[in-house]
């Protein structure tokens, strides 16, 4: 295993004074970019709300760490490096994660579904190559906000939002997003993970600054063909019209792979810009009731890890691949091949593309004293493993962020896989590897822990 990563700690029994400073800067592409989330092509038809990096940078003793993100379905690894490269912070201090918001841009970096040409393609193109600077300018501006500040935690609560997607039904097999009221469906597949870990940053002389929060949900509520943050801006939205126009809140997914918005007892349609903004006020009055218990982080002694782990693939026939040749003939058309087998076709071309070379997956632990820490995972982790790693983990506050410095897709825990269903297609990673990163992030947080 190669340790890319720069351990900084400090250890003196006084630390420094902590600083921070938050910077956002808006990533909307004009009208007619195409949109992501989907295995069909569309083009954007305008801008409900706009998409936003959203740059937090923590300083103590000297030591720099960057939380970063980006409105953004997914979040190449050519795209984050180059914007870690430049951020002038060194690159395994900056956290980069994508919300996966389902109405943004499609990024290109490396396999893609969407066979993009002319206009769209150019497009395309340009919004990639201009991204990593971006991404690094917003992060140099939270920098040239540095200021001196305190840092709170506390973890709030809402079960009521949060749904695991995959059914046991009554055929005995295992039913994705099975539909609202499906008299076949038995019980959920999974559990869902209810905790909103929050962060919230102000000054000394107690102006609010920002709120770094996470939650387990997929971001795909509001739809449509406009760009959109989903349910990420009114949650925002609400928190500034509470603490102020110049407050930034920043949201990044937890372990949601397998967890999405829509509750199947209920008859009530679940999508559309009313519905986002009702999930997203939900989450942001719990947020606001966890700030009544707010506990200060005191320690701030800053350290950074990171693991590049070889991410075994799964395999497929010859047969199964000249199937998937000719199925993604059709990827991008609306008269496409059945969705599932789609899924299958980007998923074995794209492995066989990397003609056996591991997945290079990144697992990045970015640490505030003995109590707090960020672990980045970069894909869609099954909620399971999200709470083994909270569970597990020796330290008060950990916080996981997924799709961070990489997009590769869904990461089920072993038991999904003899279950089948939509996620459990797409996944590149064989059955236990994604366990493997929940291995190292844990070994690498206890191994700060002993510092």
């Amino acid at each position: 295993m190669r340790t890319i990563g720069l351990l900084c700690i400090l250890t003196l029994k006084a630390w420094g004074e902590l600083r921070a400073g938050a910077a956002e800067r808006d990533i909307t592409p004009p009208a007619g970019a195409p949109l992501a989330g989907y295995y069909y092509n569309r083009a954007a038809t305008g801008t409900h709300d706009p998409l936003h990096v959203k740059a937090l940078v923590l300083e103590s003793d000297g030591v720099r760490i960057a939380l970063v993100t980006c409105d953004l379905t997914n979040l190449p690894e050519s795209i984050a490096s180059a914007a870690r490269r430049q951020a002038g912070i060194p690159a395994t201090h900056v956290m980069i994660s994508a919300t996966h918001t389902h109405t943004s841009p499609i990024v290109l970096g490396g396999f893609n579904r969407y066979n993009l040409s002319g206009e769209p393609k150019r497009m395309a193109e340009d919004y990639a190559a201009r991204l990593p600077g971006i991404i690094a300018g917003a992060i140099s501006d939270a920098v040239a906000h540095l200021q001196p500040a305190r840092l709170s935690a506390s973890i709030g609560n809402e079960a009521s939002i949060a749904f695991n997607r995959r059914y046991w039904l009554k055929n005995g097999s295992v039913g994705w997003n099975p539909g609202k009221g499906n008299p076949e469906i038995v019980r959920p597949a999974g559990a869902v993970d209810p905790q909103i870990p929050l962060l919230y940053i102000e000054g000394v002389d107690g102006t609010p600054i920002a709120a770094y929060l996470n939650y387990a949900i997929h971001l795909d509520t509001i739809g449509g063909t406009e760009f959109s943050a989903d349910l990420a801006n009114p949650l925002s939205e609400a928190l500034r019209a509470v603490k102020g126009k110049n407050f930034m809140t920043l949201f990044t997914m937890g372990c949601a792979g397998n967890v999405n918005h829509i509750n199947v007892q209920s008859k009530v349609k679940q999508s559309g810009a009313g519905e986002a903004a009702r999930i997203g006020t939900i989450l942001a009055a719990a947020a606001l009731k966890s700030m009544d218990r707010l506990e200060p982080v005191e320690d701030h002694r800053i350290s950074a890890r990171s693991e590049i782990v070889p991410l075994a693939l799964r395999e497929s026939t010859a047969a199964e691949q000249t199937q998937a040749r000719a199925t993604a003939a059709t990827f991008g058309q609306t008269s496409a091949a059945p969705f599932l087998d789609l899924v299958k076709a980007a998923r074995i071309l794209e492995v066989a593309e990397r003609k056996g070379v591991p997945l290079q997956a990144e697992v990045q632990v970015l640490r505030m004293g003995k109590d707090l820490a960020w672990v980045g995972l970069p894909g869609e982790v099954f909620v399971e493993l999200g709470l083994q790693l909270k569970t597990q983990s020796p330290l008060r506050w950990t916080i996981v962020a997924t799709q961070s410095n990489a997009s590769l897709g869904y990461m089920p825990n072993r038991a999904a896989y003899a279950q089948g269903a939509y996620e459990v297609v797409s996944t590149r990673l064989a059955p236990g590897w994604a366990e493997r990163l929940v291995e190292r992030a844990l070994a690498i947080l206890s191994e700060g822990a002993k510092e």
